[in-house]
């Protein structure tokens, strides 16, 4: 039988859990961002921020922790104290491919509490000009005629474009050939003259070049049409079923973060998602809003990390 005072102390733990949800937050929340200033991610968060803050009636300040790929980030908000006042805006690298990519100091479930699905973003698959292939049918029927040939720009080893680009090989049976740049746009010259002959790149920076005629964009990775660009078919819709790459972000706490807290800033951003204003953000910047419960995030963080971690063994893909 529980002693006296575990009793009196689980009973004072279950009072405080109200307590908690109608005094936090009492000072200024941080949501650490793991990507330098100035990024979609960057961006969107302090749109979310500021009208989060006004929700709470405290304020709400971004703060950019970029490094090793958003893991020194995701590492500061793990070891902060687990009171709600230190959040992280996570992206799929940081707990879905990351992970699997090398040692982290860092265990993506266990070191983190999910709060809420903010959203995702997704790529076209762009070819060069010099490519002659005008569907992705057309293109996997080149790559088949002549395997090996056709090189593929990403931003990096492990990185979604890096993954995304294997996973479409590894569906269609064709064997491309990796060129890793520093980032994308490093490689966009490259992907114009012919030097590379594919792409997956962002819905929103995308869209000048293949406007301009400078590349031509083929379909898009999502599991539905962007508004952005209607006209193009999803890779599912163009001969690939079941093909899907999303880029989540979505805010996550430390482990432990109080069940009261989790579920004020799950209410607050899901009110803050469903602003007209915020989904016009969204749309501009080629994102899609989530939003929906924590136990919805925390399901989306595993199936995505198993989708990743099986292309990354498939593939072999080992971190540089």
């Amino acid at each position: 039988m529980p002693s006296r005072p575990l009793i009196l102390a689980a009973a004072l733990l279950a009072a405080s859990i109200p307590s908690l949800a109608q005094t936090w937050p009492t000072r200024t929340v941080k949501i650490v961002v793991p990507f330098p200033a100035g990024g979609p991610t960057d961006v969107l968060t302090r749109v979310l921020a500021e009208k989060l803050g006004g929700q709470l009636g405290q304020p709400v300040v971004v703060e950019n922790k970029p490094g090793a790929g958003g893991s020194l980030g995701a590492d500061f908000v793990a070891k902060s104290p687990a009171d709600g006042y230190t959040l992280v805006m996570a992206t799929t690298s940081t707990h879905s491919i990351g992970p699997y990519m090398g040692k982290l100091a860092y265990d993506p479930v266990k070191d983190f509490t999910p709060i809420v699905w903010v959203g995702n973003a997704t790529n076209i698959l762009v070819v060069s000009p010099q490519v002659p292939a005008n569907s992705v049918m057309e293109l996997i029927a080149l790559a088949k005629k002549e395997p090996g040939k056709l090189n593929y720009a990403t931003s990096g080893i492990g990185t979604i474009s890096h993954l995304t680009t294997e996973l479409f090989a590894s569906m269609a049976g064709v064997k491309l050939n990796h060129v890793p740049y520093k980032g994308t746009q490093q490689s966009i010259p490259d992907l114009m003259s012919g030097q590379v002959s594919l792409l997956f790149d962002n819905v929103m920076t995308s869209q000048p070049n293949i406007k301009a005629g400078k590349v031509k964009g083929l379909a898009i990775s999502s599991p539905k049409r962007s508004p952005l660009a209607p006209d193009l078919p999803t890779i599912a819709e163009a001969g690939l079923p079941g093909f899907q790459s999303l880029t989540w972000f979505g805010l996550l706490g430390p482990a432990n973060t109080p069940k009261a807290v989790v579920e004020r800033v799950n209410a607050e951003m899901n009110k803050a998602l469903a602003l007209p204003d915020i989904q016009a953000r969204f749309t501009q910047m080629g994102f899609e809003s989530a939003g929906g419960s924590a136990t919805d995030f925390a399901q989306a963080i595993q199936r995505d990390s198993q989708k990743w971690s099986k292309v990354i063994k498939d593939a072999g893909v080992k971190p540089e």
